[in-house]
């Protein structure tokens, strides 16, 4: 018999004890199998219904009650931009109103003063008006205009206003506020599809929305109105969802801009004003939800 060489019968007898030992070790091992297949199922299961009790909670931290889209209490006095705001200029108005951030009582507050002038402060956000009705601010104005007409061009000045306005969306807009939106780009540049102007009015009684003496794409409504509140804070607190649905007859689109301003070009007069923090929230109602 050569080296190494084993002889045919001797290997189907081993041949023949490995199968046996191998059917032996998966009988004995299969219960086993199955326990841990279970026990892997269970904790799959269980794993499973965690992430599934966790997500609304994941959600909800991702989507606060309150947005602060102005923050003006947390500036440094002397500034003459709040942080993450910039100049909103007007081609054809060459002189704009000053801002400065000051000490406005306890709080830092923005301080605007207009002299037969006209441009604001806007800050770009991205807010949906479904989920973040209520807009909430302070403001304070130290003189109202003798000649403010919410119904003229040459009356459209106020001492305070909040612009909120909103992005295009080609799915929510008619065919024919399509046309002038874009001859309106055309001539103005980029221009948002639809603003809301919270104002400060004269004479006009509170609760009017009117349109703009300048275009239907603002629709003013008068928040303040005459001189009962002048020289002292007022907080206001508005549903913008409802405003806009009142105001244009239609579902508003995305909010994307906030801004704040003071103007006296048309009526060439001074006014002085101050702005608080501006913040968008849920509503009660769906908050209690």
């Amino acid at each position: 018999m050569r080296a190494g060489v084993v002889p045919f019968g001797d290997r189907r007898t081993r041949m023949m004890k490995r199968c046996s030992f191998d059917a032996r070790s998966r009988r004995g091992t299969t219960p086993a199998l199955h326990e841990r297949s279970g026990v892997m199922l269970v904790s799959a299961s269980l794993l499973l219904l965690a992430v599934l009790l966790i997500a609304p909670m994941l959600l909800l931290a991702e989507s606060p009650s309150v947005i602060e889209v102005a923050k003006f209490s947390s500036g440094t006095v002397g500034q003459a931009m709040p942080d993450g705001w910039k100049p909103l200029t007007f081609k054809k108005i060459p002189k704009h109103t000053s801002y400065e951030v000051v000490k406005g009582g306890e709080n830092v507050v923005v301080k605007a003063m207009s002299d037969a002038s006209a441009s604001g402060l806007t800050k770009e956000v991205r807010i949906d008006p479904k989920e973040y009705p209520i807009i909430r601010w302070r403001w304070r104005v130290e003189n109202l205009l003798t000649r403010s007409d919410v119904n003229r061009k040459d009356g459209d000045d106020y001492p305070a206003r909040i612009y909120v306005t909103f992005e295009y969306d080609p799915e929510k807009t008619s065919f024919s506020k399509k046309l002038k939106y874009k001859a309106g780009r055309a001539i103005f540049g980029e221009i948002p599809i639809a603003a809301l102007n919270y104002i400060w009015e004269t004479k006009t009684p509170v609760g009017t929305i009117v349109e703009n003496a300048y275009t239907d794409f603002a629709q003013m409504i008068v928040v303040e109105s005459g001189p009962q509140k002048v020289g002292t804070w007022v907080d206001e607190e508005r549903n913008i969802y409802e405003d806009y649905t009142r105001a244009f007859g239609e579902e508003p689109p995305m909010i994307n801009g906030v801004a704040i301003m003071s103007d006296t070009d048309n009526t060439k007069e001074q006014a002085t004003a101050y702005y608080g923090d501006i913040v968008f929230q849920k509503s009660v109602k769906a908050s209690a939800r």
